[in-house]
């Protein structure tokens, strides 16, 4: 799986603003409705329920809320890296500044968690990481995300 199976240019956002989680998360609701079509209202409940589950800020200033919608035909990403990076409850306490949204149909079970660990793999990696922070540009972190060495096998064939 690539990420490009889940993001395209358009759902990559530079430069966001957002004082905090709940303003983040219904800023990336809105982005994410023109995208797949879907009432953000839905997709910001969505994503705040799961918060509520527990923070999916999973340390190292990276986020990846997720959740599932029903209306959905397939699985969908929105990143984002952050202006200022703000309070996310994560699991190390520091604030966020990437931020990947993942977005799946009621039904999608193994695709929703392939999508969900490989994210969590690309995020985890330190090299990466310091890409994404240090490019400006929403064109640039798409390459970044979508650059052909980002085919990263399942963790159990390594």
């Amino acid at each position: 799986m690539t990420l490009d199976c889940i993001i395209d240019k358009q759902s990559v956002l530079a430069n966001v603003k957002a004082r905090n989680k709940k303003q983040l998360l219904q800023e990336l609701s809105q982005a994410l409705s023109a995208i797949v079509a879907v009432d953000h209202r839905i997709i910001f409940e969505t994503l705040l329920k799961r918060e509520k589950l527990g923070s999916t800020g999973i340390g190292q200033g990276i986020a990846i809320p997720h959740g599932k919608v029903p209306s959905l035909n397939r699985v969908y990403g929105l990143f984002a890296r952050l202006s200022q990076p703000v309070d996310f409850d994560s699991v190390d306490s520091q604030p966020v500044d990437l931020v990947f949204v993942l977005l799946a149909p009621e039904h999608a079970g193994a695709d929703h968690l392939k999508a969900l660990a490989k994210i969590s793999r690309v995020l985890r990696d330190p090299g990466i990481v310091e890409k994404l922070r240090g490019t400006e540009s929403s064109e640039g972190l798409y390459a970044i995300l979508t650059e052909p060495a980002m085919t990263i096998p399942p963790a159990s064939a390594a």
